[in-house]
């Protein structure tokens, strides 16, 4: 569950725990009439810059030129965080974080294995994103409905947004 003072106190911590406890959020590039696409993220909080694999021949990778930037969207478990990242995004095959990130689920896809010819990374480097945590307490949630529905001024209060920037 999110926590709302975490939000308030650590939220690039709470950002990167969140982004690394999903096991997929939606990619897509900026500017381009093209859907954004489920990826397992493998962020590494200590560059700000999330990694995904991929398959060199992938629409993704086709649409990606120098500078591209693009946005990456994710959910937490328990519906009560959403956050959306933004960056600039790059091909980048590299050996080490493909050893670094590699498993059993990652292996599954790729039949040569970590040397597979086709096996190639993106590296998002964020440097913009936005936060919305809630409430995950339903009582507190029904209340904040109640009350906002009793009085036509009163907004429900039942969340946190912070906007975030990384160097």
């Amino acid at each position: 569950m999110a926590s709302l003072s975490d939000a308030q106190e650590q939220p690039a911590r709470q950002l990167w725990d969140q982004v690394n406890d999903v096991h997929a959020g939606m990619l897509g590039i900026s500017g381009l009439d093209m859907h954004m696409q489920p990826m397992a993220p493998h962020a590494d909080p200590t560059t700000n810059t999330i990694w995904f694999y991929t398959k060199i021949d992938a629409d993704i990778v086709r649409a990606i030129k120098p500078g591209s930037r693009a946005h990456f969207c994710v959910i937490g478990k328990d519906h009560d965080y959403h956050a959306c990242l933004a960056g600039v995004i790059e091909v980048r095959p590299d050996p080490a974080k493909i050893e670094e990130y590699w498993s059993s689920i990652i292996a599954a896809w790729y039949d040569g294995g970590k040397k597979d010819p086709r096996l190639t990374m993106l590296a998002l480097h964020v440097d913009d994103a936005e936060i919305w945590v809630s409430t995950g307490n339903k009582l507190k949630f029904g209340w904040e409905i109640a009350k906002a529905n009793l009085d036509d001024d009163k907004m429900p209060d039942v969340g946190i947004k912070r906007h975030l920037r990384f160097a």
